[in-house]
């Protein structure tokens, strides 16, 4: 395989937590506390560029906002290392989003990160002031607005879905997990990631999580359509995924052809890459 460019990995160690009653835990053992680290392992792995994301897990959103300066850093330390800012969609994150929100036009940020499993709906009135806000600056920057779409919290697809027709017009919009289980993965393949692309929807997404069968389904899906081959990229989610799992699984759907330039580099570049003029 040659080396690759993962669109979602992070940088920061998290706190042990209680997860779902139990003792407190620290489960994403390969989470790593400095730049040096991250640069090992891209090394170790053969990744030649990637989208780094401040960590986020434990219900504290104080910490993913804590290691947006370390991924910033990171990125300009580094032209291998593209950042993204944690922002949130919370009337209580206001502040803090207004703080992330300063660094944007940092040399090396390329994305937004949101998620709702912190907190607050897409389609939630009181967090409408934040979103215009996040996606305005996004439209600014020329930045790419990153979004997590796991099932059974308020960020099922049907709910971020809500943001592609508000906003995906002028702002590219990352969803990703595809949608992040069986319902997403069904309603997004069964018709509606395609029906966004053809109406002009700037919306993308990666198989990081994805259940078994989607990667081989889209890919066929984007043969038999003749669209989507630009929208799809590699992401591991490190440390929370597994690097080479991801790998294995999206490089057998994918195959060696001009479809695999794209998933594992040339759709990254587009997205991720150094601005244009810098």
């Amino acid at each position: 395989m040659k080396w690759t460019n993962d669109a979602h990995r992070h940088l920061g160690v998290l706190p042990a937590y209680p997860f779902y009653g139990g003792p407190p835990v620290a489960p994403a053992i390969g989470s790593r506390a400095t730049i040096g680290e991250l640069l090992a392992d891209l090394d170790r792995e053969g990744t030649e560029r990637a989208l780094v994301i401040p960590n986020y897990g434990v219900p504290d959103p104080a910490i993913a906002f804590s290691f947006n300066e370390l991924c910033v850093e990171a990125a300009g330390k580094d032209d291998r290392i593209s950042a993204a800012l944690w922002v949130s969609p919370r009337a209580e994150d206001a502040d803090r989003t207004e703080d992330a929100l300063k660094l944007a036009g940092e040399d090396g940020v390329r994305a937004l990160k949101l998620s709702f499993l912190l907190g607050g709906r897409a389609s939630d009135p009181a967090c409408r002031p934040q979103l215009d806000k996040i996606f305005a600056t996004a439209r600014e920057h020329d930045l790419v607005v990153h979004v997590h779409t796991s099932p059974g919290a308020a960020s099922d697809i049907d709910e971020v879905g809500k943001l592609v027709e508000a906003y995906a017009d002028d702002v590219k919009l990352h969803l990703v997990h595809f949608g992040g289980g069986m319902s997403g993965h069904i309603k997004l393949v069964g018709g509606r990631f395609f029906d966004w692309i053809a109406a002009g929807k700037q919306v993308y997404t990666d198989l990081s999580w994805a259940i078994g069968f989607t990667p081989r389904w889209l890919v066929e899906e984007i043969s038999r359509r003749g669209l989507g081959h630009d929208r799809v990229l590699f992401a591991s989610d490190e440390p929370w995924g597994d690097h080479e799992g991801e790998l294995a699984k999206l490089a057998a759907a994918a195959g060696d052809g001009e479809l695999a330039d794209l998933v594992f580099r040339g759709t990254f570049d587009v997205l991720y890459g150094p601005k244009k003029g810098k």
